[in-house]
């Protein structure tokens, strides 16, 4: 708001008393200085007020100056200088880098809060500034932290962004390398498992037979035994019938040996002995 009213030429009226006229004055320029002073002073307070809740609306719209509206305002919202500074250095000292976020964005954020500090009227060292932020880099960064504790040389605020950026550029390019080795992977894991899946699971195309199974059964009469549910060619009866027309397997190997027999019999040349009584 107050950068809005800078920019309408209002914020004066904020901080300046209404000037005061005497009854019988009569220089024109005073009195016409007065009027103008008072129509500055309704466009500021209306800015003000225009800007609040209509709660609040009605509870300052009885001031009469901008000035008087504006102390009043300040003395109950802004909050001391000892608190802002309080909560300054809170930050400061809360702060932490994460891995989920980049180093490099995460350092501009700890550098507002750097700036913040300083318009408090609170001055940190160059060096200070260096070690506080490799103090807060996040866990994967430990072996890159120790190495800039150890480094002999001293560094300022903008060498250390650059080194930040080097090895965040690097840990990129790393990751960009193992990328297609973990896709190959994860390809053989998949290719993998559907064979597994195929020997795991057998195939379910013969249970659509089984199940339409008994739609195609016969009902019809066999002749044979006169029952209905099976056809002839399915009747027990029939093959019955016809193994008691079979001969057993004795009878007619003895019936085999007699034929053979008599055959040799025929070929033989036996003499015949005829007697005369």
């Amino acid at each position: 708001m107050l950068f809005y009213l800078t920019t309408l030429n209002l914020a004066r009226f904020l901080t300046k008393n209404a000037p005061a006229l005497d009854e019988d004055e009569t220089d024109e320029q005073v009195v016409a200085a007065v009027k103008v002073w008072k129509h500055s002073n309704f466009l500021c307070r209306n800015y003000v007020l225009n800007s609040l809740d209509n709660t609040l609306y009605n509870a300052y719209c009885t001031k009469q100056t901008a000035k008087e509206l504006w102390d009043s305002l300040d003395k109950k919202y802004k909050t001391d200088d000892a608190g802002i500074k309080k909560f300054v250095i809170g930050r400061f000292l809360e702060f932490l880098m994460v891995d989920s976020k980049t180093v490099i964005s995460q350092v501009k954020e700890f550098q507002v809060i750097l700036h913040e500090i300083h318009a408090q009227g609170m001055s940190l060292s160059g060096s200070f500034q260096v070690a506080a932020i490799i103090e807060k880099l996040p866990p994967s960064w430990k072996d890159f932290k120790n190495y800039l504790k150890y480094k002999y040389k001293e560094m300022n605020l903008e060498d250390l962004i650059v080194h930040l950026r080097i090895e965040e550029d690097n840990r990129v390019s790393k990751k960009r390398e193992n990328q297609p080795f973990q896709f190959k992977a994860k390809e053989n894991i998949v290719e993998q498992g559907q064979k597994n899946n195929k020997r795991k699971y057998p195939s379910q195309s013969f249970k659509g037979k089984e199940r339409f199974k008994g739609k195609n059964k016969f009902n019809g009469k066999c002749f044979i035994c006169d029952k209905i549910g099976h056809r002839a060619k399915d009747c027990r009866k029939r093959e019955d019938q016809e193994s008691s027309f079979k001969k057993p397997k004795h009878a007619q190997v003895h019936v085999n040996e007699m034929e053979h027999l008599s055959h040799d019999v025929g070929e033989l040349n036996l003499p015949i002995v005829v007697s005369k009584n």
